[in-house]
């Protein structure tokens, strides 16, 4: 995957003004913008999120407005059925390029790049296994113990995975995007590198920042929506808006709505 290409191809793109006004952030006029937090093969928390957002925005379509999913990455790993999950968002990903569904975009999780990191070089990137890639191993009928590292049994373990991983997973995974932005919105996975311009983001900040992050006070270009960093409730800051709760141990799958200047929480029972 060529990940700064990926970057240089999302400016391209943006034509959104920023939000570094001092007028109250919006997405894009006439859309409403639903963000969903890191899943980790919660499928069954990640279909009850799915249906109170599809019925939210027959709403919002009903008041005139489009609507659009942005998921923000981490979709395997820890819980108990990641093969399902990416089944469910393949599944969502055809019916948003056909038209038959609401449209979508995929984000990158530091959790997806690590899966394709151990297909390409197990050896050297076991480490995938300490921190949920057993979880996703088991979910495609391959048996594997955390804290492997011997480079034939990972090799073993690639080529398992390798066989049984469908044509159709392997297309989401390597196609998924590293930032989306929506008017005064951008919509990244664990966040940015404050004061570096979003054009110059690092990938590995994108996909694995926590501080200087989560603690700075600072306007960005645009503010910043991301997972990765469980917190016990949704954080609406006014530079930043903080997801991710945990699904895989607490049960709460959430997602953010975002319309006009309005901001939602739509979230699972745990």
């Amino acid at each position: 995957m060529m990940i700064r290409s990926l970057l240089r191809d999302f400016f391209a793109s943006a034509t959104n003004r920023s939000a570094s006004s001092t007028a109250p952030p919006k997405p894009t006029e006439g859309l409403c913008v639903y963000a969903v937090g890191d899943v980790h093969g919660q499928r069954k928390e990640l279909e009850a999120l799915l249906a109170r957002v599809e019925a939210d925005a027959a709403r919002m379509r009903a008041d005139g407005l489009n609507t659009r999913i942005v998921f923000l990455g981490d979709y395997v790993d820890r819980g108990p059925d990641s093969r399902g999950v990416l089944d469910s968002l393949c599944a969502l990903a055809k019916r948003s390029a056909d038209g038959s569904g609401i449209a979508c975009r995929f984000l990158l999780g530091n959790h997806e790049a690590a899966m394709l990191d151990f297909l390409k070089e197990p050896a050297a990137n076991s480490q995938w296994l300490s921190f949920g890639g057993v979880e996703t191993l088991g979910s495609y009928g391959v048996r594997a113990s955390a804290g492997t590292t011997e480079p034939a049994r990972c090799r073993a373990l690639r080529d398992a995975l390798d066989e049984r991983l469908p044509d159709e997973h392997r297309r989401f995974l390597e196609t998924l995007e590293l930032m989306v932005a929506f008017g005064d919105y951008a919509f990244v996975h664990a966040g940015i590198r404050p004061g570096v311009a979003l054009e110059r983001q690092h990938p590995d900040d994108l996909l694995w920042i926590r501080e200087p992050f989560l603690s700075s006070p600072r306007r960005h270009e645009k503010v910043i929506v991301h997972g990765h960093t469980v917190v016990e409730r949704p954080e609406i800051l006014d530079n930043r808006i903080g997801i991710d709760t945990g699904a895989y141990a607490t049960g709460v799958l959430t997602a953010v709505a975002l319309h006009g200047v309005e901001r939602r929480i739509l979230a699972t029972a745990p």
